[in-house]
């Protein structure tokens, strides 16, 4: 039995030493258009989505002024509920671009919102999903990323199909803070 490999060998003798560079950028050329093709035609294993999840480009980062609108309708809301909360706004990459912190809010709420509104922005999606995961047995989501929260109230901010930051809110039970976060997130996306 000859093997390709040998086979290749072989004819790769006969090349003139001139062309033997070409020959063999033609030969590995070849191979990766075969692999290529054979590895599209396969179909996907069951379970395996055809699309990427929350497969949404970046945008240009959240300006301040509109970080700063966000947070002001999510503090009302807040506010109006009688709701002790920090809420943070950050860009695309999860840099804090504006933050407030109420009065006698928790703690423990000032870094978890930061980290809510790092996680949606970062991973492109709710953070209540990430709840989810973990709720359904997907323990591996907290390997993703050290500052990484699996909990509701961490929501990106989409404009014109692009993620330009997300809203993350801290205080209360993640529901609450989640209707917060929406409130801010209407703020800035309402036409």
């Amino acid at each position: 039995m000859t093997y390709p490999r040998f086979l290749v060998l072989r004819m790769f003798a006969f090349v003139p030493f001139g062309f033997r560079h070409g020959f063999a950028i033609w030969i590995i050329a070849c191979a990766a258009v075969v692999t290529a093709s054979a590895a599209s035609a396969q179909p996907l294993p069951p379970g395996v989505p055809e699309k990427m999840p929350a497969d949404i480009p970046y945008g240009t980062p959240i300006s301040l002024d509109v970080a700063r609108q966000a947070v002001d309708a999510a503090f009302a809301e807040a506010s109006k509920r009688g709701w002790k909360m920090a809420i943070a706004v950050v860009s695309p990459s999860g840099d804090l671009t504006y933050f407030v912190k109420m009065d006698d809010t928790m703690l423990a709420s000032p870094t978890i919102a930061q980290n809510k509104a790092r996680t949606a922005a970062r991973f492109r999606r709710d953070t209540k999903g990430m709840f989810d995961l973990m709720e359904t047995g997907h323990p591996y989501v907290m390997t993703l990323d050290p500052t990484l929260v699996a909990s509701a109230g961490g929501i990106p901010i989409i404009i014109e199909g692009k993620v330009i930051g997300a809203i993350g809110c801290s205080g209360g039970a993640g529901a609450q803070d989640a209707v917060v976060c929406q409130a801010g997130i209407e703020a800035v996306t309402r036409k």
